[in-house]
């Protein structure tokens, strides 16, 4: 298929005008298990992504597969309650789709959430990292394809992906939560299956602190359109071959669920020392 700027703007009229032209300054994507955070939005206006013309649908358990606008600690904001995954089925490419849709509502920063396999020893099941970058060893790209200069440039800058003020506001409020806080690189593995213990031996090598099977798509579409990004990765399991002990998909909603309320504290934290335009 052949994505351009009119695709993505389809899905964007569509959300203004069930929203009745609320634009937003800040994106949220809430990640595995981490879903429950946007009961905190003010004043909801929530859409069905199966509602919205041209956008994907959320399989994965644990992903409401919904948009919430509305208001948090001030700031105007487009929350996706749930996000979507190679794994399931969508192409690199049609996960560029909900960064551009914020992107044409107006969202100025975005920060991304998810649920992460902890690879750098020195980390605990709960703790947090702040991504600092990425490593994706995959040559799929979501920009592939012909390029669309209503979003950015053919080729373009990543050194700065994960934006270093909105690190350092994150970094600053460690000391407001019971929860571990580190700066570290993710790991991007395509999934469903979790990594082999030789794959994380290898990340592990190569530098990486958490594995995970999300963020990279929705970073890079984001770096492509200039929007500064935070990720945060809470470590739900150690990685594979770390622990003797098989990884499930029941551990990682466990530990999200069991860290959800100190989790919720710290990002609420954040986003109160996150400079608001509409404060």
């Amino acid at each position: 298929m052949d994505y351009t700027y009119e695709y993505y703007k389809k899905s964007a009229d569509y959300i203004r005008e069930v929203s009745g032209g609320f634009k937003p300054e800040l994106g949220i994507v809430l990640g595995t298990g981490l879903g429950e955070y946007d009961r905190r939005v003010e004043d909801p206006i929530v859409i069905p992504y199966a509602d919205i013309p041209n956008f994907l649908v959320s399989t994965a358990p644990d992903h409401a597969g919904k948009l919430i606008l509305g208001t948090i600690e001030g700031h105007k904001v487009c929350c996706m309650s749930g996000r979507f995954h190679s794994y399931e089925g969508y192409s690199f490419e049609s996960l560029a789709a909900p960064v551009r849709v914020m992107k044409i509502l107006g969202i100025k920063e975005l920060i991304l959430t998810n649920a992460a396999g902890a690879i750098n020893t020195s980390y605990q099941v709960g703790d947090i990292m702040v991504i600092k970058d990425q490593i994706k060893l995959m040559g799929l790209s979501p920009l592939a394809g012909p390029n669309i200069p209503e979003f950015g440039p053919r080729f373009f800058d990543t050194g700065n992906m994960y934006d270093r003020e909105l690190r350092k506001i994150a970094l600053s409020c460690a000391d407001t939560t019971a929860l571990n806080i580190h700066e570290g690189v993710y790991f991007f593995f395509a999934g469903p299956q979790f990594e082999s213990p030789a794959e994380i031996r290898a990340a592990r090598i190569l530098g990486g602190d958490a594995a995970g099977m999300s963020t990279v798509t929705e970073a890079l579409t984001a770096a492509h359109c200039k929007i500064p990004v935070l990720g945060l990765s809470v470590m739900t399991n150690m990685a594979a071959g770390v622990l003797e002990q098989p990884l499930t998909s029941e551990e990682v909603t466990e530990t999200s669920l069991r860290v959800a309320s100190e989790f919720e504290k710290y990002f609420t934290e954040i986003l109160r020392r996150i400079p608001c335009e509409s404060c």
